[in-house]
């Protein structure tokens, strides 16, 4: 597609005034190199790691000979990945050395080491020169290492300490993230390294801890989604390292995803003076854009240069995105349509088995893309900020992403207070040119106001202009609400008119892939396993099947509340967990199985109950169908089928026979009672109100075990020789036909030939099977790893198991150039464009319209009656003990009512027992369900403008106080705390109530 410029009556450079340049695509002008006057070099080939603190290990000539050769990124403990509890990380000290030699470095050049992050602690030598120290274990740091360089070989040495008690050397404070339960301690240099050469007129690195720099700033502004243009800015904050003051051209050139030249446009020369820093920035009117997008991961290379007397002296390309985002009226847009969100509380380690976090860009990219391909829309970040490489991985596939800080779970003060801010600063600086950050969290639990603004300014400073709401979990309060632009708690439902609540963490339940349900081998009993902390663990020890429901139970709970449905409404939530994770856990393993997929990324059936219920922005816009479980059943068995649909009504048939009724509930789930089993095909079609099919699944029963069948998950390029790059391998039980069968629990045993090292897979055993070469397949199927070394060659993987025919799988890894140490940066996976572009059509259907209220009565404590409609979650009204339980509303304007919706106190505790009348008829009368914040009563049609909600005293007389609630895995009970124990016994105690008609 053709772009072109609008021109501008005027563009304006921070040190410049008068016109810029302007120059159209297709216009006469050469086009920019990628990195003119910038040398940029993958710093990852070539290291050396020793685990232990030895003398003297900085020194340049230090005898290095004897230590392990690894490509970075590698955790120097990466073996414990799944193996131990994350309380048994292995800790201490790990040096890592590499020797280098630049080629044809010119005097005065700049030399930059950009290292993606460590663990916990680097401190960094260059020839035996301290050039730093790093110590926060999240952000990216680097160092100007131009005077410690020597002409021929160089040597940097890297000293890491990842001690859970590692204190910050100037203070003496520890981190407050450096947390064993939920910060994995992959050790060492476990993320990117990459050197910088520059000239002495440059652009800045992003690296502001370290270097105090800022970098690229590239932003768009004054959108016209529907039109497909806004307008363009870059800026860049320019160092002048020379002797004597320079003047210079800044030029910026639009690339499209296929690397075409699209729009450029420029600011004026300009002087700067020597030693001195500035920021230069040039913007035009473009048209034609392509808006980045949920599933939509449309990215432009911006590239900003700078020329000197016509030559270029300074170039950097910058990837990112361009989308417009609102937030308000309780709801999210994202390019003017809006999004209810839906998608995972992920832990950042993001980890595999027997590698933690130290992945190649293209796994991460699958990961991440099976979350997508599972309609998840956002992921959540818990507790500290994601390295850059998953960050871009979002930006490529189409996911948004909420990024944090550093923390715990609490509001802090003082020195840790004080490293939170420097952490967040840090990630926005380094990351702000990323769509797909969305969110910014200040703290995983409630901030004060104060320290909400702080946050807010940060992003003013360094961010104003990305689009990205700054908020925190919790905020419900109206002074909050007016200082915060998101929030919402990290379990329960939350509603608001003002500013988006989503849930920050919902569904905390655990269950392993192995066991499909009762009736499955190994015949595990739904929610059998040890206590945790001497109480029940049943729902930390799920089957799959039930798992898969819990997962339809928590969502229609956002759902049914989403927007369309009010004037305030829940923009969504996040579910704890994606794939399995080596943090804390309260089931029978040793890694916690809250997520959908396991951590080889196989689905579980709860993947598959999302990917049906969140295939839309609001309300599902695909129909979709899946069948819990399998089919592969001993004669005699009788089990429900469920069937989880969006379809309106659903027919399920087995062998083309029609089995019965479903039982819809949930809106998603339909159940089919005691179905016998008989071999052969049970299919499931979904139909629409019009009696139209939609949609459809099939389960078919599999044959006897008959052979192994070994895949490779497609990567987009050959096998990396860098010793870095892995092959992702699917094992599988077939029958005669080649269908997996679902129920073997066949071991495997596997050999491995070639230039690669086994990294293996994960499986319910001893120490999980971590790199054994023998694990068992769980439901038919398992996943290894195979890592290249950096000898290119033919690989060969073989696999075998007991009565099955064997299977073979051979491909070949590639060389890769490696000079002095260096290596041209390995180009990025590609883009993922899946969904399309933001559609123009609106995301939802008005399903009921919010009757206001405006005034309130109450038979006692009339005083606060009108925080029952406040739009506050964090007030209530509470009847006092016998002086009546009784409130009435009077609406705005009289109305035909079908539904009251209430948050009631102690909502997943306490039932109440109500009587609702119209102009004093009983429209309502019953005890309401326990939830996890709202109710709904359906109401007796009924004209009115008086709406009285009293408790039923003599139904409550009869209840008892209700059971205490607690959630063991929850160290700080305030976190789940619903008020119960605040509402007397006999009292009605309203947080909000809204009132509805049909549209």
């Amino acid at each position: 597609m053709k772009l072109r410029l609008v021109p501008l009556p005027r563009l304006s450079a921070v040190l410049s005034t008068g016109l810029p340049a302007i120059f159209l695509a297709g216009a006469a002008l050469a086009a920019l190199p990628a990195h003119a006057g910038r040398a940029l070099y993958d710093f990852n080939p070539g290291w050396k790691l020793m685990v232990g603190d030895p003398p003297d290990a900085a020194r340049a000539g230090f005898d290095d000979g004897a230590w392990k050769a690894v490509t970075l990124p590698r955790a120097w403990n990466e073996d414990d990945a799944f193996a131990k509890d994350i309380a048994d990380h292995s800790t201490g000290v790990a040096w890592y050395r590499k020797h280098f030699a630049l080629p044809g470095r010119e005097p005065g050049q700049k030399v930059f080491l950009e290292f993606e992050g460590a663990r916990q602690a680097a401190e960094v030598y260059v020839n035996g020169k301290r050039v730093g120290l790093h110590e926060n274990g999240i952000n990216a740091f680097g160092f100007e290492i131009s005077g410690a360089l020597v002409e021929g070989d160089n040597v940097v040495a890297v000293r890491t300490d990842n001690r859970w008690d590692y204190r910050e050397q100037a203070t003496g404070q520890r981190y407050q993230w450096a947390d064993k339960n939920f910060n994995a301690n992959y050790g060492g240099l476990p993320k990117n390294v990459r050197l910088h050469v520059t000239d002495p007129l440059h652009q800045t690195l992003p690296l502001y801890a370290s270097l105090g720099t800022v970098g690229v700033y590239v932003y768009a502004r004054d959108f016209d989604v529907r039109g497909k243009s806004a307008t363009v800015w870059a800026e860049s904050e320019v160092r002048n390292d020379s002797a004597q003051a320079r003047t210079f051209a800044y030029e910026v050139e639009l690339r499209d995803k296929d690397g075409k030249a699209v729009a450029r446009f420029a600011a004026p020369a300009q002087t700067l003076a020597a030693g001195a820093t500035a920021v230069v920035k040039a913007g035009a009117p473009v048209q034609g854009l392509e808006f980045w997008s949920w599933g939509y991961g449309y990215l432009y290379d911006v590239v900003t240069t700078l020329r000197v007397d016509g030559r270029a002296v300074d170039s950097v390309s910058t990837r990112t995105g361009f989308r417009k985002t609102a937030f308000g009226n309780g709801t999210i847009a994202l390019n003017d349509r809006v999004i209810q969100v839906h998608g995972y509380a992920q832990r950042t380690s993001n980890e595999w088995p027997a590698l933690g976090m130290s992945v190649p860009a293209w796994l991460s990219d699958y990961g991440n893309g099976v979350a997508l391909e599972g309609n998840a829309n956002l992921f959540r970040w818990m507790h500290i900020a994601p390295w850059k490489q998953e960050v871009e991985s979002f930006d490529r596939i189409g996911l948004m992403q909420a990024m944090p800080a550093g923390d715990s779970e609490a509001d802090v003060t003082g020195r840790r207070w004080e490293q939170r801010i420097e952490a967040m600063r840090d990630a926005i600086v380094y990351n702000r040119n990323s769509p797909s950050i969305v969110f910014y969290e200040s703290g995983n639990k409630g901030v004060s106001a104060a320290h909400m603004r702080e946050m807010k300014a940060l992003r003013d400073r360094y961010d104003p202009y990305g689009g990205r709401a700054a908020g925190s979990r919790e905020m419900l309060s109206s002074e909050l609400q007016q200082v915060s632009e998101y929030g919402g708690e990290m379990l329960y439902v939350n509603k608001s008119a003002r500013m988006p609540v989503w849930a920050m963490e919902y569904a905390r339940d655990e269950a392993a892939r192995k066991f499909w349900d009762d009736l499955t081998p190994p015949f595990h009993k739904d929610g059998d396993g040890p206590l945790y902390k001497n109480q029940s663990a049943a729902v930390y020890n799920r089957n799959a099947d039930s798992f898969a429901l819990e997962d339809v139970a928590r969502w229609y709970d956002y759902w049914r509340e989403r927007p369309g449905t009010g004037t305030r409404v829940s923009s969504g939530g996040v579910n704890i967990i994606f794939s399995d994770s080596n943090t804390h856990h309260r089931g029978a393993e040793n890694f916690r199985r809250s997520g959908e997929v396991d951590a080889m990324r196989i689905p579980k059936d709860g993947y598959f109950a999302h990917q049906v219920m969140w295939d839309g922005w609001v309300d599902v816009e695909k129909p979709r169908a899946h069948i819990v479980g399998h089919w592969n059943y001993a004669p005699g068995t009788a089990k429900p089928v469920h069937v989880i649909s969006s379809a309106d009504s659903v027919r399920l048939t087995l062998n083309g026979r029609e089995v019965g009724k479903a039982r819809q509930s949930q809106r998603f789930l339909f159940t089919f009672d005691a179905v016998p089993w008989r071999e052969g095909e049970l299919k499931a079609v979904g139909y629409d109100r019009a009696g139209r099919p939609v949609c459809e699944a099939v389960l078919a029963t599999a044959g006897k075990p008959a052979a192994l069948r070994l895949t490779r998950i497609a990567a987009p390029h050959a096998l990396r020789a860098d010793g870095a790059d892995v092959a992702l391998l699917q094992v599988e039980v077939v029958d005669a036909r080649g269908r997996r069968n679902p129920v073997a629990l066949d071991s495997v045993a596997f050999d491995l030939q070639g230039p690669a090292e086994w990294r293996g897979g994960i499986a319910q055993g001893p120490h999980n099977h971590i790199l054994d070469r023998t694990l068992p397949v769980e439901g038919g199927v398992n996943r290894v790893l195979v890592r290249s070394t950096t000898q290119a060659g033919r690989i060969v993987v073989r696999a075998r198991a007991h009565g099955l025919a064997p299977a073979e799988l051979a491909f070949e890894s590639a060389p890769v150039a490696v000079s002095g140490g260096l290596a041209r940066p390995a180009p990025p996976p590609p883009l993922r464009l899946d969904r399309g572009p933001t559609p123009a059509t609106p995301s939802f259907a008005v399903s009921r319209v919010a009757v206001p209220v405006a005034g309130v009565e109450a038979a006692s404590n009339a005083g606060e009656a009108g925080r029952s409609f406040d739009d506050d979650e964090t007030t209530r009204w509470t009847s006092t003990p016998g002086q009546g339980a009784a409130i009435t509303y009077r609406l705005a304007r009289p109305a035909r009512l079908s539904e009251v919706v209430l948050k009631l106190t102690g909502w997943r505790e306490r039932s109440y027992p109500l009587v609702v009348s119209v102009d004093g008829e009983e429209v309502y009368r019953g005890a309401t369900p326990k939830s996890l914040g709202y109710v709904t009563l359906p109401l007796k049609p009924r004209m009115g403008g008086a709406v009285r909600i009293a408790l039923d005293t003599d139904a409550a007389a009869k209840q008892d106080g209700g059971e205490e609630f607690k959630l063991t895995e929850v160290a700080n009970q305030a976190n789940v705390d619903s008020g119960a124990q605040q509402a007397g016994k006999g009292t009605l105690s309203i947080v909000e109530a809204e009132f509805y008609e049909q549209p």
